[in-house]
């Protein structure tokens, strides 16, 4: 472990080049390098301007993550594909001999915790200070000792966007504690479920694991929920740089507020279906079943809770094949499989729009819009929980220019974001 200054003397001097390649430079270009390389040196020294100069510190990465298949497939026990994202939490810290956690996020008033108190606080719910000290608890439980450190992180991960800026947080945390205090020796699906059970217990907030495990794992990460104690978690090996094809994630402008029941009601009539068959999830009932009983399911719990349950089946399936599809190299059967599951997210999940304000439809006019700008090209689908919020898109290179300008032309500047899977997740950048 080096000092503050060290650590700035190898970024000037391009010591960590090809660690910051590796993040921020997937496109292979200079200037994304250039910029990365700006970026850290930038976070070291507002680091050393808050907290002074330190003998021992290290660069901390926590990615965003995004969702490419398996739309509303992890609350029902069924099968996703997501995967790291080159937007990331990026963090100097250093251990500071006592048992506060000190940390200054960039554009955020300063937050401190004590680690002397690890248990829930009901005040702290939906709170930064509650991943915190979520994390250090858990990683506590686990055998880490964990202590103080001072931390001055900025972020690039899109708030609101669906790359779960709070797994990102998670992770980054985790990952400090474990290098200062834990020997740096737990393994990425440990880290995430460390992350999930700070949100669940402390922060308040009943996510699955998908979040973290994309932000943690790095790469492609193809997730089977079927034990959710126990998922089976397989790192998809497949380089996007190589497809021909930038990933972007397009912010139609529309606001996630007052959908909480447009959410639930996804859950609440998947779990209708699955109630009339005994069981709690769709993924144990059984398809043929399900399809034999769908004029008493009609009647007995709605049209919708049917189109929906048969979206979760070809959803299930699909993260799957997609998953097969990457590794086999097939990326036209890999874009065809995206595409169909944006149309059953639009006709059978129907998560685009909120029945209960039709009149704000950004996410079908984007798919539209977006639709006809690749003409037939890439794929185009809802990204995340929906109702409101973004879109994704593969887009061919030679459309890239042309797909991002129709996008900002109808939804504004700055809102088609270019993005890139990355292969690593949380981690150590620089010591």
């Amino acid at each position: 472990m080096g000092s503050t200054g060290e650590l700035l003397q190898k970024l000037q001097e391009g010591r960590g080049d090809e660690a910051l390649r590796g993040l921020y430079a997937l496109d292979g270009s200079d200037a994304s390098l250039e910029k990365g390389r700006e970026r850290a040196v930038r976070v070291v020294r507002a680091f050393e301007a808050e907290f002074g100069a330190r003998p021992e510190a290290a660069l901390f990465s926590g990615p965003g993550r995004t969702e490419i298949g398996g739309n509303h497939t992890d609350h029902q026990h069924g099968r996703v594909l997501c995967g790291s994202v080159d937007l990331d939490m990026l963090a100097c810290a250093a251990p500071n001999g006592t048992d506060l956690v000190r940390i200054q996020s960039e554009g955020y008033p300063a937050l401190e915790v004590d680690l002397r108190d690890l248990k829930v606080r009901e005040e702290e719910k939906n709170s930064s200070p509650a991943l915190v000290r979520g994390v250090a608890a858990r990683l506590a439980e686990l055998g880490c000792r964990p202590a103080g450190f001072d931390a001055y992180v900025t972020s690039t991960v899109l708030s609101g966007s669906g790359l779960s800026s709070s797994a990102a947080y998670e992770i980054l945390v985790a990952t400090i504690i474990d290098c200062f205090f834990g020997g740096g020796t737990l393994d990425p699906v440990e880290r995430a479920k460390v992350g999930q059970y700070a949100e669940n217990v402390y922060f308040g907030k009943p996510c699955g694991l998908m979040d973290q495990m994309g932000s943690s794992v790095g790469g492609a990460v193809a997730i089977d929920f079927a034990d959710p104690a126990a998922p089976v978690v397989k790192k998809v090996e497949y380089d996007f740089t190589r497809s021909g094809h930038a990933l972007c994630i397009v912010d139609t402008g529309s606001c996630h507020a007052d959908l909480t029941d447009d959410y639930a009601d996804i859950t609440r009539e998947m779990g209708a279906v699955a109630a009339h068959f005994g069981k709690k999830f769709l993924r144990d009932v059984d398809e043929g079943a399900f399809r034999a009983a769908l004029p008493q399911l009609r009647q007995e719990c709605g049209d919708r809770a049917v189109l929906r349950t048969m979206h979760f089946f070809e959803e299930d399936c699909r993260a799957e094949q997609e998953a097969q599809a990457l590794e086999q190299g097939d990326f036209a059967a890999f874009l065809a499989l995206v595409d169909q599951s944006g149309l059953s997210s639009a006709l059978n999940l129907q998560n685009t729009w909120s029945a209960a304000a039709p009149q704000q439809q950004a996410i079908p006019v984007a798919l539209a819009v977006g639709r006809e700008l690749l003409g037939g090209s890439g794929a185009i689908r809802v990204h995340g929980g929906g109702f409101a919020g973004t879109i994704q898109a593969f887009v061919p290179n030679e459309k890239l220019e042309t797909f991002q300008q129709g996008m900002e032309e109808l939804l504004g500047p700055g809102m088609c974001h270019i993005l890139h899977i990355r292969p690593q997740g949380g981690c150590v950048v620089l010591k």
